[in-house]
């Protein structure tokens, strides 16, 4: 008997698909390669997808809220098999403090996931035992020279509320136009901000919008660029920042717990959330002070270790193992 037949089926549950194009669906999709030469692996929307469904031997499900329906489902009619739930940012830091159905989930879970260190400490301290920090992981790029005549920010995301784009918008405004450039990347999940965007790019000639884009494209982007921007109100594990640390691009970061779990606490590059004249200030030191974009770039550098592909690849399949040992 091979590997592949003793691992058995392991569904994986994402609320968002490919169609999403977010972080969530990425983390979802890349656990499934990392798995495929371990056994069946099925991805889904939900579970059980019909009543007649083949059994698994494990589920791994993203989002304690918006899969809290398959996790009570497989609770159900699999109750002496591994459950492994995966919390995003959402989770960590509202919903497992204000839903209940987010709260079962993590009541209900064999195992628990985390993406970055500091979200550990959302969590009551009766489960911690069962929380494995796994951080994600982007394939390295070969930096690019950047451009010297003018300097380039950039955001990526889909515009909600949870992303703070206006943040970032509003020091755009504050910035030199003759200095500076500002592109943000992201489908208009919100009309408000799909509007806020249209009007600032018709209103700056410095900053362009270029709405959703693949993953290939959008990482040239942030290859290309001086700085990344993260200017969210709560993350669970930023891909994007992920992303910008494997393609030498320095980050200027909120002040939240699930950027600085990613960056460390000595980081550099932060700024207080929703601080559009903070961010506008580090911005500017990082156009006018090449000393200063030197030792961010370090910083991050210094992080790249742990975002590796294999490391994210040994510690989920190592987490897959040990759960179906578990819960044989």
């Amino acid at each position: 008997m091979d590997s592949r037949s003793e691992t058995g089926k392991v569904v994986i549950v994402s609320p968002a698909m490919r169609e999403a194009n977010n972080g969530n669906w990425h983390t979802a999709w890349r656990w499934a390669q990392f798995l495929s030469g371990q056994g069946e692996i099925a991805l889904l929307p939900h579970w059980p997808p019909c009543a007649n469904s083949l059994p698994a031997t494990a589920m791994i499900a993203l989002h304690a809220r918006r899969s809290a329906s398959s996790i009570q489902a497989w609770a159900r009619q699999c109750p002496n098999k591994a459950l492994i739930v995966v919390l995003t940012g959402t989770d960590l830091y509202r919903d497992i403090h204000s839903n209940d159905h987010a709260r079962q989930s993590l009541a209900l879970a064999t195992h628990l996931v985390v993406l970055q260190e500091a979200g550990l400490r959302e969590l009551p301290p009766a489960m911690r035992h069962k929380v494995q920090v796994i951080f994600q992981s982007a394939r390295p790029l070969v930096p690019a020279t950047k451009s010297r005549r003018r300097f380039r920010a950039l955001m990526v995301g889909h515009l909600r509320d949870e992303k703070d784009p206006l943040t970032y918008l509003r020091a755009a405004a504050r910035s030199d136009p003759r200095r500076m450039f500002f592109e943000s990347i992201g489908e208009a999940l919100q009309p408000d901000l799909a509007l806020a965007v249209s009007t600032a790019q018709a209103g700056m000639p410095h900053y362009r919008w270029l709405g959703g884009l693949p993953r290939a494209p959008t990482r040239q982007h942030i290859k290309h660029a001086h700085v990344l921007v993260n200017s969210s109100l709560m993350e669970g594990g930023a891909q994007v920042i992920i992303e910008a640390v494997q393609s030498g691009t320095a980050v200027l970061a909120s002040a939240i717990s699930g950027n600085i779990g990613m960056l460390g606490a000595n980081y550099a590059g932060y700024f207080p959330v929703g601080d559009d004249a903070a961010l506008a200030a580090l911005l500017q030191r990082c156009a006018t002070e090449p000393a200063f974009l030197l030792r961010l770039e370090k910083q991050c550098r210094e992080r790249a270790h742990l975002f590796s592909p294999a490391q994210e690849k040994r510690l989920v399949i190592n987490l897959v193992n040990s759960a179906l040992k578990a819960f044989p």
